[in-house]
């Protein structure tokens, strides 16, 4: 196997550079699963999910990624190793966390009444 598949050889951290400078500017600042926002002080925690995990396919409309943040990054990740070890279903895309619902400006206008 070559080692840009394992991420390894200089090309590809040169277009792995290329495709999250892309994202940073497609998508805003926020993890797609946890909602947590990201300023520059803390983009570093910000990663790049390939959504069919084919780090090869990086279409220019950024339709083949996601923001995560490195927690929920690391979660999407182990259910595929959680599949192989316990032969649970998994497919690609699929979340086993509910979506964020919580909305930090939804009494904004009473609050700047007080």
């Amino acid at each position: 196997m070559s080692s840009d598949r394992f991420g390894t050889s200089a090309n590809y951290k040169q277009q792995e550079k290329g495709y999250r400078d892309r994202a940073l500017k497609l998508f805003p600042w926020v993890c797609g699963r946890c909602a947590r926002a990201f300023e520059f002080s803390n983009l570093r925690e910000l990663t790049v999910h390939h959504m069919d995990h084919d780090h090869t396919n990086n279409p220019n409309d950024g339709s083949n990624w996601e923001l995560l943040c490195i927690y929920c990054h690391d979660n999407e990740h182990a259910k595929y190793t959680d599949h192989a070890n316990y032969t649970t279903e998994v497919k690609a895309g699929d979340t086993n966390q509910d979506t964020a619902t919580y909305n930090p400006f939804a009494d904004l206008k009473s609050m700047l009444k007080k």
